[in-house]
């Protein structure tokens, strides 16, 4: 097996007594999108400006291509970053800020003009070489501070919540594009957001961060399909979650005592065992016809159209602290203050240790 291209090894930091990074280990391949994903103060922005060399690390070492790059300052690792006020220099012409890093390497400026002219086109700005920053949108500038990021050829580009700045369609046309991009130039992108669609749309890799510490990571798919802790079960997308006990185990199967029902699924955990059961609101089932756990009956308390769907919450009618989140069918014909029943097929129910 190939080594890493970044290689993470036991990264801890503290901005003094506060520890932002605990032991975090964590390898990128090759040509990889990786999204670090995660609440304000998780840790992920720090890890990243590790990476980039504008913070070092209380422990721990960073290796890039196998190299140790942990004190190696930020204009001599093999990284550029993308930040999210993409702090171009509003003097310079377009094509001059996609040329500076070349410059400080040396480039002679014919070079330099025709490789920043080949990067603007790369992001779709082939005609704004002469143009002013001031002149361009925010999502064009946010190209040109892509542009002036790749042009320099680095093994890897990391991005600052690098689409923080732009409205909501702007932000989807841009997650297209820099994917496409990402694609086309192979190079590895980290990428660091607290927007779970962004990354669903944007990875190959996604690693959840909370609280200084990696939750979970893996393809974006099983992160949201089989997410490996009850935080990275509510971060990455919504889940119900069912608090219960486990009270019988045999042949692969327990049965989990809940608040509302007791409900059996496939599992090999002692009895007595704390677990959380985690349910995406797409297999909630509303109604009489259900899937094969039952969870109870529930009131109710909100149904929000959501133009493909309504989400609907509902209260279970045993306990009035568990809270449902189901996703329906736009058509479907659910009102606050129903009483419907609850149920899910126990295939799509995610155990959960406490």
């Amino acid at each position: 097996m190939s080594a890493p291209l970044v290689d993470i090894r036991n990264i801890s930091h503290r901005f003094g007594q506060l520890a932002v990074l605990k032991n975090v280990s964590l390898a990128i391949e090759p040509g990889s999108y990786t999204i670090l994903l995660g609440p304000s103060g998780s840790g992920k922005t720090t890890l990243l400006s590790i990476l980039g060399g504008f913070v070092s690390p209380s422990e721990g070492k960073v290796f890039i291509r196998g190299e140790d790059c942990t004190s190696v300052p930020p204009a001599k690792r093999p990284t550029t970053t993308v930040f999210q006020d993409y702090a171009l220099f509003p003097h310079i012409s377009v094509g001059g800020n996609v040329g500076f890093g070349l410059r400080m390497r040396g480039v002679d400026g014919p070079t330099r003009a025709a490789r920043a002219r080949d990067a603007l086109a790369l992001v779709g700005l082939a005609t704004a070489f002469d143009k002013k920053p001031h002149q361009l949108s925010g999502g064009q500038r946010q190209r040109v501070a892509l542009a002036r990021a790749l042009v320099v050829e680095p093994a890897v580009l990391l991005l600052d919540e690098p689409l923080g700045a732009l409205d909501l369609k702007l932000r989807r046309q841009m997650q297209d594009e820099l994917k496409a991009i990402q694609k086309r130039v192979g190079t590895a992108f980290i990428h660091v957001t607290h927007d779970q669609e962004e990354a669903m749309a944007l990875a190959d890799h996604c690693v959840v961060m909370n609280d200084g510490r990696i939750e979970d990571e893996g393809p974006p798919e099983r992160v949201y399909a089989r997410p490996a802790t009850r935080f990275s079960a509510t971060f990455m997308g919504e889940s119900t979650l069912v608090s219960g006990t486990v009270t019988a185990a045999s042949d692969g199967t327990i049965t989990v005592a809940t608040p509302a029902e007791p409900i059996s699924l496939r599992g090999s955990l002692p009895v007595g065992t704390a677990v959380s059961l985690a349910i995406r609101p797409e297999h909630l089932i509303l109604g009489a016809t259900g899937g094969t756990a039952v969870l109870g009956m529930a009131k109710v308390s909100d149904v929000v159209f959501q133009g493909s769907f309504k989400r609907v919450l509902a209260v279970s009618t045993k306990d009035p602290a568990l809270h449902y989140i189901a996703k329906v069918p736009a058509a479907a014909s659910v009102q606050p203050g129903d009483t419907v029943a609850v149920s899910c097929n126990a295939d799509d129910i995610n155990l959960l240790a406490n």
